[in-house]
């Protein structure tokens, strides 16, 4: 029988900065969200960038797409803010083939310090949740342990979001207990998922935790690795067992 990993639960850019192992970085709503689905549209790779001011300056120099957003909105100069609902609205014809630069508060900057001290960075969601844990089981060797790193509200105030889907990746790496009406349940009553459906901030679009709260959307996983000292994450598809 197969052996669990050491599984660390660690919060907010706090537990980024003392990641070990393989670090899964989590952010539901929304930057990994967002992120796993420019990749189903076809982007060939994210760089992760944790200022605007870097963002910019590598769209100019490469010609990348620009994605994300600074206290929620969307920067000056950049192609879309941090919103699923509004990439999948700009379609495949958008992404296909593109580099994309990528800044947000929490995701993108705890992942960008994680890479810092842990031996592999994964980008966490719900929608690539099973993907990320078939991914980790197959790692040879197995690592001596991985990290899941709820981001929260800007890195700064635990919400269940990412709370939520740590502890299905959890559950989906040792067997702990997970029940995800009660962790819908949670989310859909926090302000992480208010402030989306209240409709009164054009930076919220309420179609947003829609796209974010689908479980195993994906069958791929998003590792992000240091190249020129920069980090990139790419696709890696992960076939489900039972396929054929």
């Amino acid at each position: 029988m197969e052996s669990s990993p050491r599984v660390l639960r660690k919060h907010l850019l706090s537990g980024a900065t003392t990641a070990e192992g393989v670090a899964v970085v989590i952010d539901v709503l929304r930057a990994f969200t967002s992120a796993a689905f420019m990749m189903h549209l076809g982007a060939e790779k994210i760089v992760l960038l944790a200022e605007a001011e870097e963002v910019l300056r590598f769209k100019s120099e490469t010609g990348a797409l620009a994605v994300g957003e600074v206290g929620g909105k969307m920067v000056k100069g950049f192609d879309l803010g941090n919103s699923p609902a509004r990439i999948v609205a700009a379609g495949r014809g958008l992404f296909a083939e593109r580099t994309v630069a990528q800044r947000t508060s929490a995701g993108v900057t705890g992942a960008v310090a994680a890479a810092r001290s842990a031996e592999q960075v994964i980008l966490g969601s719900y929608v690539t949740a099973s993907a990320t844990a078939r991914y980790i089981r197959g790692l040879s060797p197995p690592p001596e342990a991985v990290s899941l790193i709820a981001m929260g509200n800007a890195g700064r105030e635990s919400t269940p979001d990412d709370e939520g889907c740590a502890s299905y990746l959890e559950h989906l790496l040792t067997g702990t207990a997970y029940g995800h009406a009660a962790a819908l349940q949670q989310i859909v009553e926090h302000e992480c998922a208010q402030k989306f459906l209240r409709e009164d901030q054009a930076h919220f679009p309420p179609a947003d935790p829609v796209y974010c709260l689908q479980r195993d959307l994906f069958d791929f996983c998003l590792t992000a690795q240091l190249e020129e000292g920069i980090l990139v994450a790419r696709r890696v598809d992960v076939p489900r067992e039972d396929a054929a």
